[in-house]
């Protein structure tokens, strides 16, 4: 009877105040809903920070990309006492964290000075396993460096090869590791 008696209330009520409470419930259940899936797959926080450091890389990446493309192509140097165009020290640590490659002529070049790099290098067909180049803060230089390793034709051995780079090569394009001082 209590239950009959609501319902008659109910639908005596004028069409707009049940739509508006419709509307309402609606609404409610999906909060709900979003806020379910918030508490089960959130990690919102960790996604914007994750956002904002990409976001800063890509930034650095497009600023060093417009220094690349302003710099002349050829031979860059960190020394007096040549034709090729000088770094500054600023210019250097700049171009060092923006070069990635380091070609087979200057990987062979420091080779050359390490007999054994050498050695492992022609005989596991010249396969290089890592390349590097990274700025050292404390000693205001820049460093390149590569693995050789003989893992595949039998040599149980790993050599790591480092040198300062003392000249880059400009293609207009990227920059590249011109030539590692390893001794």
């Amino acid at each position: 009877m209590l239950k009959e008696n609501y319902q008659n209330r109910i639908k005596e009520l004028p069409e707009s105040i049940k739509q508006f409470v419709g509307l309402v419930i609606v609404t409610i259940i999906v909060i709900s809903f979003f806020f379910i899936l918030n508490v089960m797959f959130g990690q919102g926080d960790e996604l914007v920070k994750k956002m904002k450091i990409e976001e800063e890389r890509i930034a650095q990446e497009k600023k060093l990309s417009e220094l690349i493309s302003k710099l002349p192509s050829g031979i860059l140097v960190t020394f007096d006492g040549t034709d090729h165009y000088k770094l500054t020290d600023d210019i250097y640590e700049q171009v060092c964290k923006a070069t990635k490659l380091i070609p087979q002529r200057a990987i062979m070049g420091a080779n050359f000075l390490n007999f054994r790099a050498h050695e492992i290098y022609t005989i596991n067909g010249n396969k290089i396993d890592d390349t590097f180049v990274k700025w050292d803060k404390e000693e205001n230089k820049c460093f390149a460096g590569f693995t050789v390793s003989g893992d595949n034709v039998g040599v149980n051995e790993s050599i790591t090869v480092i040198g300062e780079v003392l000249s880059f090569l400009s293609t207009g394009i990227d920059t590249r590791v011109y030539f590692i001082k390893n001794f």
